[in-house]
């Protein structure tokens, strides 16, 4: 039981690091004088969420590993994104 604990952690955490830089993206102000320090904590926010992604690998169930690998896909598509403004 612990195992499978510890896996369901570790998918709520890389979950909860997607979540977190969706609502980031939300907010994060194009012309703002504070841009600068959003975007690089938006790139920090990044680097935990596939280090969370990666952690939650280890340890998935099958279903899982599609849901994480579909995070990781979603943050490929925002860092592109990102990229293509700045």
């Amino acid at each position: 039981m612990p195992y499978h604990k510890n896996k369901q952690q570790a998918y709520q955490a890389a979950e909860q690091s997607v979540s977190e830089i969706q609502n980031t993206i939300n907010e994060l102000v194009l012309d703002g004088a504070s841009y600068g320090s959003q975007l690089a904590h938006l790139k920090n926010e990044v680097n935990e969420a596939y280090q969370q992604i990666e952690n939650a690998l280890e340890v998935a169930s099958e279903t899982q590993r599609a849901q994480l690998q579909q995070f990781k896909s979603d943050l490929s598509s925002i860092v592109s994104e990102v990229n293509g403004q700045s």
